[in-house]
């Protein structure tokens, strides 16, 4: 059989079509990923839009980033997400119990879904097992602090007998609850009585609820007149501080170890001379930022799903080590 010179150029046509078509450069929509986080405002979650941007910049893909506050908010980014076709996104939901929620929109938008920071759990409490989660190792961050108060009390030479150990406590939040109990069980295995453990709770975890909750517990407990501080973050220790600075008792007599290593703490290591914010539990946004999005993109690009659970750690950092240990952690 002949074939012709028009059968030739519609055989070829057809060929390279089919190559086309075949390549997965032109096969696929361009990658988008979002990126949804309970408390946008917060140092933190700005550090971890900040990474998940360079991942962007690394990989070409489109980062759609909102802040959910509450649970109305969330399921309209969702759905907003799934308008612009994104395929994937991360997420630190305003509340873990919305978890099935979480997994019911994905699965009716057809998007992949990771969380951070605060794993997502159904109606008994447990984790959702069909959503990845690269979460802290929340009671080993939080011993890491009680354990740093420890031994600058040591270091002081304090009475552990005479000492005050304020928990700001945020204990609507499982995470909240596994960094202070880590924090309380370093301290009782120190020898610290536990008598003299004070709860102080906060209405919100941030600066102002803090302050509020330890001025409480500072009113009911005048006895002490040397504190530790441990909570969620360095918001929670910083408004036990500036409670504690309200009422004369400046650094000599408070040591505030907080968790996160955020702008907050920096910003408090800046100050001239020594406060009463001792250190802080540094934590990798840069993990959560960066690596979070870059697993979404591989599950996405490659259909390799994230590892059900990654857990990170963190580094002591202090006014004297903090150019060091932010040098290490890439920040």
């Amino acid at each position: 059989m002949t074939i012709t010179t028009t059968s030739r150029r519609r055989l070829l046509g057809a060929s390279i079509a089919l190559a086309l078509c075949a390549s997965p450069a032109f096969a696929a929509d361009p990658v988008k990923i979002g990126f949804l986080v309970k408390q946008a405002e917060e140092p933190w979650f700005q550090d971890e839009w900040r990474f998940a941007d360079q991942a962007a910049r690394e990989k070409g893909f489109t980062l759609v980033k909102i802040g959910i506050p509450n649970g109305e908010k969330m399921i309209g980014a969702i759905d907003n997400l799934a308008a612009q076709k994104v395929q994937g996104f991360v997420i630190c939901a305003p509340d873990v119990k919305l978890g099935p929620a979480v997994a019911r929109a994905a699965k009716r938008t057809g998007m992949k879904v990771m969380s951070v920071d605060d794993q997502l759990v159904d109606g008994s409490g447990k984790p959702i097992a069909g959503i990845p989660h690269m979460g802290i190792s929340a009671y080993d961050i939080g011993k890491q602090a009680g354990q740093a108060m420890v031994a600058e009390m040591k270091a002081r030479k304090w009475n552990m007998a005479e000492v005050g150990a304020l928990r700001v406590s945020f204990d609507q939040l499982p995470t909240a609850r596994e960094r202070t109990q880590g924090a309380v069980d370093a301290l009782k295995a120190a020898g610290f009585p536990v008598q003299n453990i004070v709860d102080a709770a906060q209405a919100k975890s941030d600066t102002e609820n803090a302050f509020n909750a330890a001025n409480i517990a500072f009113t009911k407990h005048p006895n002490f007149k040397r504190w530790v501080a441990f909570g969620l973050n360095d918001e929670a220790v910083l408004g036990a501080v500036r409670a504690a600075e309200g009422r004369g008792m400046q650094a000599a007599s408070m040591i505030g170890v907080g968790i996160g290593g955020s702008k907050t703490a920096l910003n408090e290591f800046a100050k001239p001379g020594q406060t009463g914010f001792f250190g802080t539990v540094l934590i990798s946004p840069k993990r959560h930022g960066y690596e979070a999005s870059m697993m979404v993109y591989k599950w996405i690009t490659q259909n390799v799903a994230p590892p059900p659970l990654t857990l990170t750690t963190g580094t002591l950092m202090t006014r004297a080590n903090q150019q060091q240990v932010r040098a290490q952690f890439g920040l």
